[in-house]
């Protein structure tokens, strides 16, 4: 497996909603989660910044990507964009950390 974090950012005032999407998250985004290699995933938020922090283990890196193709997931995207930033296609800007320790 591979350990994936990455962060990205919430608009203010939507803290609750993006929580509540969450955890009313769709069977089929859950699905393709797994069905795209996707285990053990954690959003953590901060809540004086704003900045959300993703981690996730992974199977295979080309394979997690091409979830990026599937059509749920621009439809995941596309519902989510009101509440976070944008890229132009309505994926979230995210930004790869680098892991710097682990302690199993």
């Amino acid at each position: 497996m591979i350990r994936k974090a990455f962060k990205m950012k919430l608009y203010p005032g939507k803290e609750a909603e993006y929580k509540r999407r969450h955890d009313e998250l769709w069977p089929q985004m859950k699905q393709m989660i797994h069905d795209y290699g996707g285990h053990d995933y954690s959003i953590f938020l901060d809540p004086e910044t704003l900045t959300l922090f993703a981690v996730l283990q992974i199977e295979d890196e080309e394979r997690w990507a091409a979830s990026a193709q599937t059509e749920i997931c621009r439809k995941w995207w596309d519902s989510m964009a009101e509440l976070m930033e944008t890229n132009p296609d309505n994926s979230p800007v995210s930004v790869d950390l680098i892991p710097v320790f682990y302690l199993k």
